[in-house]
């Protein structure tokens, strides 16, 4: 499968703006791509003011991903703002080339920003089924809790879009590893840059790494672009059975 995720600035709670700066991205990857991820709320940026920016699952956003999907003929992933029953998530989406719509809502909210005083929490953790592929798709401050990304369903890749600091940003680079490694599975993680309305300050480091820790992409810091890579379901899994390591995970149960 081939993968590519965009770096990008965002423009502070401006899905116009945003989506536009996306749509020039995505119209110069390559026509081969299977899977695209964006940066976290990357309509309007890391924003605790849901009401000015929150959509529905039938509004322009999800709308707009839906045609992208059908016809570049790749499925793409990212999260935003959604308002459903008077309530703020952050969702994250993976739209399928044929317009179906799978969703995620984020698990660990960011206390630190807020983030758990006005958004809902998510309750559960969806594998997205995708060219023969299952997917674990996460949210930023997730990568911080290994056991909610635990490899227990037997899952072949692992994504995390984020609006992550650069004050933090080793522990970004170190647990992305961390993940991959600890899960044998190939895992893709796409941070914004810039600076946003709160002067946070974001330098990306995105990147994939193979089922070992290998980094096989990376944009360095501040870098807007691109990272991709074709990635091997066949040698992971020859690699898992060789090694056994998931074999041996402890069982565990989540409680809520």
């Amino acid at each position: 499968m081939f993968v590519a995720g965009i770096q990008a600035p965002l423009v502070w709670e401006n899905p116009t703006e945003n989506k536009l700066y996306f749509e020039k991205k995505i119209n110069l990857l390559p026509e081969n791509l299977d899977l695209l991820v964006l940066p976290e709320m990357f309509t309007t940026g890391f924003t605790m003011n849901p009401e000015k920016v929150a959509e529905k699952m039938d509004g322009q956003t999800i709308s707009w991903l839906q045609k992208i999907a059908s016809e570049k003929n790749f499925a793409i992933t990212g999260s935003l703002v959604i308002e459903e029953n008077e309530k703020y998530y952050n969702r994250l989406v993976f739209v399928h080339p044929c317009g179906k719509v799978d969703f995620y809502n984020k698990r660990h909210l960011f206390a630190l920003a807020g983030e758990d005083k006005v958004y809902v929490v998510g309750m559960k953790n969806s594998i997205i089924l995708y060219q023969g592929w299952k997917i674990c798709a996460l949210i930023c401050y997730d990568l911080r809790f290994p056991v909610w990304s635990r490899n227990t369903e037997n899952y072949d890749l692992l994504i995390f879009m984020a609006n992550w600091p650069i004050t933090r940003i080793n522990a970004w680079d170190t647990l992305l590893k961390a993940r991959a490694i600890e899960n044998i599975s190939y895992t893709i993680g796409v941070n914004r840059i810039g600076v946003d309305e709160n002067q946070y300050q974001y330098c990306g480091n995105s990147l994939i790494v193979d089922y070992l820790g290998a980094e096989i992409s990376k944009l360095e810091k501040n870098q807007e672009g691109i990272i991709s890579s074709k990635i091997n379901k066949k040698e992971q899994e020859i690699t898992r059975e060789k090694l056994g390591f998931l074999k041996d995970k402890d069982s565990f149960s989540i409680k809520y």
